[in-house]
Formats: C-alpha cells, sequence, structure tokens
C-alpha cells in the first residue's frame, strides 16, 4: 500500500511539473548568420589626441558633450578616395591632423578626414577603424554613419571604381545591415546636403558645406538594385 501511494505520488508531481513547465519560444533569438565577408584589419592612427579631437568636433559642430566617441550606426555613406593608389589614400586617412591641402575643410576642424572601410582597385576590403566609433567623413552625417572610402575616382569627377569594387560595397553593405540593424540609410556622399531635411543631421554650422561628386550617381543606382531586399532608405529628393 504504502509502495503504491508513493508511486501515485511521483505520478501527481510528475504531472504537475510537466503542467508548469514554460513553453519555447523557438523565435527569441531573431538575429540571421552575418553574410561570409573577408575583411582584413588595417588601422589608421587613432591615439589619445585623435580621440580628443573627434570629440571637440563633436561638441562644436554637434553640440554634444560625450564620453565616448561611440555611434549607433544608421546611415552607410559610399566614397572614392579621388586617388587612384591604395597607399596614397590609405596615407591620406592614416594621420590624426589634417593634410595641409585640405584648406577647404581647415576651418572646420584640425581633426583628420577618416573611414571605417577601404576598399582596394582588386575588391580587397580594409577595416580602418572600429565601426562603432566616430569618423569625419561626411558634413552633418558623422555621429551617425559608417563610411566606406574606394580607392578611385581620377580627378574627383570620374566613376573609374572596379567591378571587383563594386562587388565588395554590396557584400560589405550586406554585413553592415546584418551586424548593425539600426541603418537605416544608403547614401552617396554626393547625396549627403539631402539629409540635411532629416532628424539626423547634426551640423550647427550654416556655412560649413562642401560640393561633393563621389561616387555618382551610376554606382549608387547600382548598389540599391543589388541591396534593394534590405529596404535601405534614400535620402529625401
Amino acid at each position: 500500500m504504502r509502495k503504491l501511494y508513493k508511486y501515485t505520488l511521483v505520478l501527481l508531481l510528475l504531472t504537475l511539473y510537466i503542467q508548469a513547465e514554460p513553453k519555447i519560444n523557438r523565435f527569441v533569438c531573431s538575429s540571421q548568420p552575418l553574410p561570409t565577408i573577408k575583411i582584413i584589419d588595417k588601422p589608421i592612427h587613432f591615439g589619445k589626441q585623435r580621440i580628443a579631437m573627434t570629440k571637440a568636433y563633436i561638441k562644436q559642430h554637434y553640440g554634444k558633450k560625450v564620453n565616448t566617441i561611440k555611434i549607433t550606426p544608421k546611415i552607410i555613406v559610399l566614397h572614392w578616395t579621388a586617388e587612384m593608389g591604395f597607399n596614397k589614400s590609405f596615407q591620406r586617412l592614416n594621420p590624426e591632423k589634417l593634410l595641409s591641402d585640405r584648406k577647404d575643410i581647415a576651418k572646420a576642424s584640425l581633426l583628420n578626414v577618416s573611414a571605417h572601410f577601404l576598399v582596394a582597385r582588386d575588391g580587397t576590403i580594409y577595416r580602418l577603424m572600429p565601426e562603432n566609433w566616430m569618423a569625419r567623413h561626411v558634413i552633418g552625417l558623422n555621429y551617425s554613419s559608417i563610411g566606406i572610402e574606394n580607392v578611385g575616382g581620377r580627378g574627383n569627377k570620374k566613376d573609374d571604381l572596379t567591378k571587383a569594387q563594386r562587388q565588395s560595397n554590396i557584400k560589405l553593405i550586406r554585413y553592415l545591415r546584418g551586424k548593425f540593424p539600426s541603418i537605416q540609410y544608403l547614401i552617396g556622399h554626393h547625396e549627403y546636403r539631402q539629409m540635411e531635411r532629416t532628424s539626423l543631421w547634426l551640423e550647427k554650422d550654416k556655412g560649413y558645406r562642401t560640393v561633393k561628386s563621389d561616387p555618382g550617381a551610376k554606382f549608387m543606382r547600382e548598389m540599391r538594385e543589388s541591396t534593394k531586399d534590405l529596404l535601405l532608405k534614400q535620402p529625401p529628393r
């Protein structure tokens, strides 16, 4: 009788446990694997001085006093370097302070221009700095954007970017969108002023603007057509 009682008690406890066990939500984790992509890390010089200058830039141009230069990426901005060699392109971005021939933007800050990625003519992708650090590559939008530079654009006029670069840009856009779901926009550098109509525009100096032609309408059409499933927005027209 005692054995029967124990057996009945065990069955009762087991039944209660099964009923109380929470159901597993198979869709709790919605993250998808990032696209396969080869990225070579080749850091530009980004020491204490450059970080301090970046913080000062953020305060002066965006009115934000920050403790770090980390950003939440919401825009991908595509560029060309207007240099035909990888080493020359890299060396323009590497120093902490602006080069002497950039008088067009020197008044705004002596912080050197930078970008998160540099794509060589053969399509090799180099990461120059962490994607969630602010780079100086586009007026008004640095605080929410990732910059991708492409070696080329001879004379700063001609879209001479290679097929390999085009394929690498498509892969990189997909990789970044997968890594940062916060990204909403895909724009070309030449389109940056159209973003003044959005809440992401932060530039406080109304006289600080430049005219850009990179990477051109054709390149951007190709990039958007090849990544249209990502539903990235264009700048307002």
